[in-house]
């Protein structure tokens, strides 16, 4: 395939370049850099079947030019920041809702007819049924994110419609592993690199998060394009596991040799938007015979290596 993907140089986006890259396909990748890294594709770059190109999704004409002759687009890019999205409502409207609209609108306009979409576990905001399945009650939102994200799916839906494009979107917990670079995983590690006897903590340490290892996540997609046939498929991708966060505190401090004190700022929710229990139901992915390789212990532990350069 011709692959076009948005935040190639991102966490998730440069792993997705790589292994397209590995699978033998061509990659063209776009990013502005504001949160991407150049060395996340030092690997790519060296591969004459990727070609970089920097820009920004909500400039229009750059993409109407930068998507020619691609097959399929692979859309990565966005603002994945929830915790300060009240700080600025209108970068979740602008990099996720906007972006994903000028992204159908040179699909369409250059007669590419596949999307993947990185959608979030955050659309289903504080669930009623957990695990959650993707066809839950339609959710109350929580976040600015969350919401950014549900109306970009809205929108590749209706372009599904409207102009017989054929999306996979896949509705992803909190994401680790190598390249990691944002989340409490990261916000942990880099305190106590700081000041190794104290870390502050954010809420009252029993919220229940769900994670993914990036690699699975990835062969999760891949299964997913080679099994699933309808106009939209929608997955939720995530262990059939949960944890806590003062889980993922005990297994991080274990694994830095160190006993902090902790400092809970109280209340079931960090910030606004923090969901206290996210766990979603990935029965639907399973079946096509995908399951997680990595637990999240793992996961965690194989991210602090990335993040410590072992």
């Amino acid at each position: 395939m011709n692959c076009f993907i948005t935040g190639a140089a991102g966490f998730i986006g440069s792993n997705l370049t790589d292994r397209l890259l590995t699978e033998g396909h061509t990659v063209t990748g776009v990013d502005n850099f504001s949160t991407g890294f150049h060395a996340f594709l030092n690997n790519a770059k060296q591969n004459t079947r990727f070609t970089l190109l920097e820009g920004d999704l909500l400039n229009q004409d750059f993409l109407n030019a930068a998507m020619h002759n691609c097959d399929i687009v692979f859309h990565f890019a966005a603002n994945a920041d929830v915790r300060f999205g009240t700080n600025h409502p209108e970068k979740d409207l602008q990099q996720n809702t906007m972006a994903t609209s000028n992204v159908l609108r040179a699909m369409h306009k250059n007669n590419i007819k596949k999307i993947v979409f990185a959608s979030t576990g955050s659309i289903y905001g504080e669930a009623t049924i957990i695990p959650t399945p993707e066809n839950a009650p339609f959710p109350i939102q929580t976040s600015f994110y969350g919401a950014s994200k549900l109306a970009a799916e809205g929108l590749i839906q209706s372009y599904c419609e409207g102009f017989d494009f054929q999306t996979w979107i896949f509705r992803f917990v909190s994401i680790l592993g190598e390249r990691y670079t944002h989340g409490h995983v990261f916000d942990f590690y880099k305190q106590l690199r700081e000041n190794p006897t104290q870390l502050n903590v954010l809420g009252n340490g029993k919220q229940k998060k769900s994670y993914l290892y990036v690699q699975d996540c990835i062969d999760a997609i891949f299964i997913a394009l080679k099994k699933a046939k309808e106009k939209v498929n929608i997955f939720n991708l995530g262990t059939d596991e949960y944890c806590i966060v003062n889980n993922s505190i005990e297994w991080i401090c274990k694994h830095l040799h160190l006993t902090p004190t902790l400092n809970y700022s109280g209340g079931e929710r960090g910030w606004i938007g923090d969901n206290p229990f996210i766990f979603l139901d990935c029965t639907k992915i399973r079946q096509l015979g995908w399951t997680a390789k990595i637990s999240i212990q793992d996961a965690i532990i194989k991210t602090l290596r990335f993040m410590a350069g072992d």
